[in-house]
């Protein structure tokens, strides 16, 4: 008789302990969400940094000049390289989309939303912004500075370039500027199609002026990605410290009509 009631009090115990557990990670869920997201984000942060760190490794001992140039010559002509592949006009989408990275078009977007957060009284976000956006760019000139990395001479520049390639600065700045606006056009919205919305137009930006990069000759594929590694994980870092920032939260205009008592 024992020996079958041994079994079923292990199996009530493990029910207990199932149910024990379920119930104190939905609580953590319900309770800590952010913290959760912190810890995650931290993770994604390590391993972007990681993975630079692995890939200028790479690229120092010229392990990746081999695809680096399979991939240059994918976009022109075999028979002319300074004619791109695809039709005439879209040489001229390319050079358009790729002025969305340049430092001019970002400092107008990063003035007019840090405009924008002063307005609403987000002075400590529209810091963080300002720091964020600054810093990153001052990190990306030391790393270029760090490995200098001549551009490419595989294909004809179809834009004028004067600083060393690696990593695009064009590629992390669009990273570090687009994603910190979805992030905060993120916390702006209550749907979460519109949050998943938002964070897919950054991410696009973010992809779309790196891949220009690529199209017109200017950087290697390795310059881009080192520039999305460093840009993303600089873009993270500071919004996990901007996570410890108190700030009040954008007032929700009401969709009700205003009643008038009398």
């Amino acid at each position: 008789m024992s020996g079958s009631a041994e079994p079923r009090i292990l199996n009530e115990h493990l029910k207990k302990l199932y149910r024990d557990v379920r119930h104190r990670v939905s609580d953590l869920l319900r309770r800590r969400p952010l913290r959760i997201v912190e810890v995650a984000v931290a993770c994604g942060v390590l391993a972007a940094a990681s993975l630079f760190v692995t890939l200028a490794d790479e690229i120092t001992e010229g392990a990746t000049f081999r695809l680096d140039e399979v991939l240059l010559k994918a976009f022109r002509d075999p028979a002319n390289p300074s004619q791109t592949i695809g039709p005439r006009w879209l040489e001229d989408v390319v050079l358009d989309a790729t002025a969305l990275g340049s430092g001019f078009v970002l400092a107008i977007v990063v003035a007019v939303s840090a405009g924008f957060l002063f307005m609403e009284k987000q002075r400590r976000v529209a810091t963080l912004m300002l720091i964020t956006t600054i810093s990153g760019a001052l990190l990306s000139m030391g790393l270029k500075l760090i490995f200098a990395r001549p551009r490419p001479i595989i294909v004809p520049h179809l834009r004028h370039v004067s600083s060393m390639s690696f990593p695009s600065g064009h590629a992390m700045a669009s990273a570090v500027v687009y994603l910190t606006l979805g992030v905060m056009f993120m916390k702006a919205v209550r749907s979460r199609q519109a949050k998943a919305f938002c964070m897919l137009v950054a991410i696009s930006l973010t992809l779309l002026v790196g891949s220009t990069r690529v199209y017109l000759g200017v950087h290697y594929p390795t310059d881009v990605l080192g520039g999305w590694l460093a840009g993303m994980a600089w873009a993270s870092f500071c919004w996990i410290i901007g996570q410890m920032i108190p700030s009040r939260p954008i007032p929700e205009r009401s969709d009700e009509p205003a009643r008038h008592t009398t």
